[in-house]
């Protein structure tokens, strides 16, 4: 992987990289180790309908004041050093919305591409777009590729926006993709863990140490199904536009309290013990 560097020793963020803090934030700060934060953060951006509908607005309104949620997400990451965070925009299965609802999310997101390239410029960050981008529509792709354009010579975090995006979908590309190589050079040998992972969408990146879900659901929705194997899971009942950056370091205080075994046994533990071979932690 092209992301080799070790985050103990190179890249810490420290409180001052975060600008002003409220005094909640720095409370949190104080907790946080700024040498064990998790490389890849990806995050489910759940309850903007139920934003809004406990407020009587449309649910469009809901989306639109979710993009503060998400500018404080990427800002603060990026800031921390953390390596690539993946935000789950739009899933294939939300073509099932109202049209009128999906013609907003797609302007909504083109918007907030324009809008936000200074920001992303000013933080270094660099765009990468997940999912079936050829079938969004033309605009969306002409925006998609634009941003990936800009930000291509950027050295900070990478920033994957998960768009038409499905767990299974991604793994369905990239055996396809596997056995149309294999087909074309005559070769029939077995794929591997490693083989499949060069296919995937994420290819280069961290699989995400962490998975942040909002508004309490307790499910992953075909999201990263593959990456997330090894990942913790934070569940919150907060809903999206309410996600700040208090509810952010809350999740990264939890993640470091998280004992992280990978199947095996933790350090320490009475030699006569062996590894587990079992699919838990």
């Amino acid at each position: 992987m092209p992301h080799s560097h070790n985050p103990k020793t190179l890249h810490v963020a420290t409180t001052s990289s975060l600008g002003p803090v409220t005094p909640e934030e720095a409370s949190l700060l104080e907790k946080l180790d700024f040498t064990r934060l998790p490389r890849h953060v990806a995050v489910i951006m759940d309850g903007n309908g139920r934003w809004a509908q406990k407020r009587h607005l449309p649910r469009i309104a809901g989306h639109r004041s979710g993009t503060q949620s998400a500018r404080i997400t990427i800002e603060t990451c990026a800031r921390l050093k953390i390596e690539a965070l993946t935000l789950y925009v739009f899933s294939v299965e939300n073509w099932r919305r109202p049209q009128t609802e999906i013609d907003f999310l797609m302007a909504l997101l083109r918007e907030y591409l324009r809008k936000e390239m200074p920001l992303l410029q000013k933080n270094n960050i660099r765009m990468r777009f997940l999912g079936r981008i050829a079938e969004l529509p033309v605009g969306v792709q002409n925006d998609v590729r634009d941003a990936m354009e800009k930000t291509a010579a950027n050295q900070g975090m990478v920033l994957c926006v998960a768009l038409n995006y499905g767990g299974r979908a991604e793994i369905v590309d990239a055996v396809n993709a596997i056995l149309s190589e294999h087909h074309g050079h005559g070769r029939s040998n077995k794929i591997t863990e490693e083989q499949l992972s060069r296919y995937l969408y994420t290819d280069g990146l961290p699989d995400p140490d962490l998975l942040i879900r909002t508004s309490g659901e307790m499910r992953v929705s075909n999201f990263l199904l593959w990456q997330i194997a090894y990942a913790e899971i934070f569940v919150t009942e907060t809903l999206w536009p309410d996600f700040n950056r208090a509810r952010l370091l809350e999740a990264l205080l939890e993640f470091q309290k998280r004992e992280r075994r990978y199947g095996g046994i933790r350090e320490g533990a009475p030699s006569d013990e062996k590894p587990a071979r079992a699919a838990g932690n």
